[in-house]
């Protein structure tokens, strides 16, 4: 790999400068890329196309599959490339538009996350005001300030950071142009910016946060109280897959964000960084279909030719 950079790029270090090893991640990153791009296209058809799948819960969940597919793509493919020619530079204006990107997605996974656990506290603990509450104008309008504050987000944070001046090698310990180790690069105090952003971005993703888990113990209580044990099973079929994508991707980005950044991260940094960036979106599909006889009832529809039956929902408007 290429020891130095031009003038007006960065140097991504990667996992290793060992030729076979690079080999070996970029063919590791290219087969969960490809499972990433199969499932979350696989989870865009069946609820677009199976009129049974038209309810605000997969409207939420098609969008999420859409940010999962977009996020990965923001990454991986970099990744894969610099690793099978052995040369990590990247171009500024490349590193600009990754950094944009990711962090837009970033946001708005933590936004629909969000969203999607207020759609099931009112699925469960307000049944009766549930269409009312989840109208086909609410949920287009929910998924569209996910979109604007994403990318709002994604301006603020990406003009700070590019609003500081870089006056060290440029050299990234990561496999993408990450914000903390850009902001390593800088020997001033011009960085202040971008922490300002950041704290304020990590206020509202605690607010977030918060409200998923008022939601979820709200979700749980009632949950306990129903009756049947059929019932009690249904509920937690659809609650349980989006906890523990939300636990998953919010606890492992919060881990690389808090922890202090080093000049030579271990490879154990490195990992943390694949468990939020290329694991979610990979698991994801198989998460949200493996308790969902719905889905997986429309999964085998898709992939043996046959026909989308189902009854037309409320919600088949929004698309």
């Amino acid at each position: 790999m290429e020891n130095e950079t031009t003038m007006d790029g960065f140097l991504l270090m990667g996992f290793s400068d060992n030729r076979e090893l690079q080999v070996v991640y970029a063919l590791l990153f290219l087969v969960m890329y490809l499972l990433a791009l199969a499932g979350n296209l696989i989870i865009i058809t069946i609820t677009t196309l199976d009129q049974a799948l038209q309810s605000p819960m997969y409207y939420f969940l098609k969008h999420l599959s859409l940010l999962d597919l977009s996020f990965i793509s923001v990454t991986a493919p970099q990744s894969i490339d610099s690793s099978l020619k052995g040369n990590g530079s990247i171009s500024y204006g490349q590193c600009v538009l990754q950094v944009f990107f990711f962090l837009s997605l970033a946001w708005a996974e933590v936004a629909i996350l969000t969203v999607m656990s207020y759609d099931r506290y009112a699925a469960i603990c307000l049944p009766l005001h549930y269409e009312l509450l989840m109208d086909p104008g609410t949920c287009r309008g929910a998924v569209a300030a996910v979109w604007l504050s994403a990318a709002a987000s994604g301006i603020m944070y990406t003009a700070a950071t590019f609003s500081i001046t870089f006056c060290r090698t440029k050299i990234i310990h990561q496999f993408f142009c990450d914000v903390p180790q850009l902001l390593k690069l800088s020997c001033s105090n011009d960085y202040l910016g971008v922490l300002g952003v950041a704290a304020f971005m990590s206020v509202v993703s605690f607010i977030c946060f918060s409200s998923i888990i008022i939601s979820y113990i709200h979700i749980f209580s009632t949950v306990l109280k129903i009756p049947s044990a059929e019932g009690r099973s249904k509920a937690f079929s659809t609650c349980l897959p989006h906890l523990f994508v939300v636990s998953f991707f919010m606890s492992t980005g919060m881990f690389e964000f808090l922890k202090p950044t080093s000049d030579s991260p271990t490879t154990f940094d490195l990992m943390v960084s694949i468990f939020y960036t290329v694991v979610p979106p990979t698991l994801n599909p198989i998460i949200y279909s493996l308790r969902n006889e719905a889905m997986k009832g429309a999964v085998r529809r898709l992939l043996s030719g046959g026909d989308f039956p189902g009854k037309k929902a409320f919600l088949s408007c929004c698309g």
